[in-house]
C-alpha cells in the first residue's frame, strides 16, 4: 500500500507518514488521487529525499542503504546543510558550535516532519512544490533559508543559552517561501551542480 499512516523504517520503529498525509490533505482528501499520485511519484528521484517513511521501496536507494534504515535526508542532505551554512552564513555556522548543536540535527528534524508544526500550511505547500518542480537540491536551499531567516533569534538564544530548545519548541513566525526564493535561486546557481550530482549518485553512495 502506497498511503500508510504510518510506515515501518526500520525493526519496530515507526513513524508518522507526514509527507502523504501532506499529499492527501492537498487532495482535498481524495485517496484515490492520492494513491495515483503517489504511485507516479515514487519514480522520482526526489522521492527518496521527500518522501522518508519509503525507505525501503524506493527504487533510487541501494540494497544496502535502503536495509540500513539511514535515510539519505541523514548522510546527503545534512551535509551539504552544514557545508552549506558555514559558506553563506557564518555567524549563524559559529553559533551552533557555540552552543553545542549541530545545525543538521534541527533540519533533520524539520525534513522528517515535512516541516509540520513549523511553518504555516501554505508554506509547506510552497516546499514540497518547490523540491518536486525544481529539484531535490532545494531541501537543502528551504533549510539554509529558514536558518537565515532565524539568523539574529539564533544569536539571540545562543547568548541566553537555550538554542536547542527554542529550535526545537519554536514555530518558525513569519517565514514565506516567497520572500526567499530568489535567495534560493541564487545558491542554486553556486551550489546545484555538485549537490545534484551527490543526489543523483545517492544509489551507490555506501553508507
Amino acid at each position: 500500500s502506497f498511503f500508510l499512516p504510518q510506515c515501518s523504517l526500520r525493526g519496530g520503529y515507526v513513524s508518522y507518514d507526514w509527507f502523504a498525509s501532506s499529499i492527501f490533505l492537498i487532495m482535498r482528501g481524495n485517496k484515490e488521487k492520492t494513491v495515483k499520485f503517489l504511485q507516479q511519484f515514487s519514480h522520482l528521484l526526489v522521492s527518496a529525499f521527500l518522501w522518508i517513511p519509503q525507505l525501503h521501496h524506493s527504487s533510487h536507494l541501494s540494497v544496502d542503504t535502503a536495509a540500513s534504515g539511514i535515510h539519505p535526508v541523514y548522510f546527503c542532505s545534512a551535509h551539504y546543510v552544514e557545508m552549506l551554512l558555514k559558506a553563506e552564513l557564518p555567524l549563524v555556522f559559529s553559533a551552533f558550535h557555540m552552543a553545542g548543536f549541530a545545525p543538521s540535527q534541527i533540519c533533520q528534524q524539520w525534513l522528517m516532519q515535512c516541516f509540520w508544526n513549523y511553518l504555516d500550511w501554505s508554506e509547506i505547500c510552497h516546499y514540497i512544490s518547490i523540491c518536486i518542480f525544481l529539484g531535490p537540491d532545494y531541501q537543502i536551499y528551504m533549510c539554509i533559508s529558514v536558518l537565515k531567516h532565524l539568523q539574529q533569534e539564533i544569536l539571540q538564544h545562543t547568548q541566553n543559552q537555550d538554542l536547542q530548545v527554542f529550535l526545537k519548541e519554536e514555530a518558525l513566525h513569519e517565514f514565506r517561501v516567497s520572500d526567499y526564493f530568489r535567495y534560493m535561486e541564487n545558491l542554486a546557481l553556486t551550489y546545484r551542480p555538485v549537490l545534484l550530482r551527490d543526489m543523483k549518485n545517492i544509489r551507490v553512495q555506501s553508507t
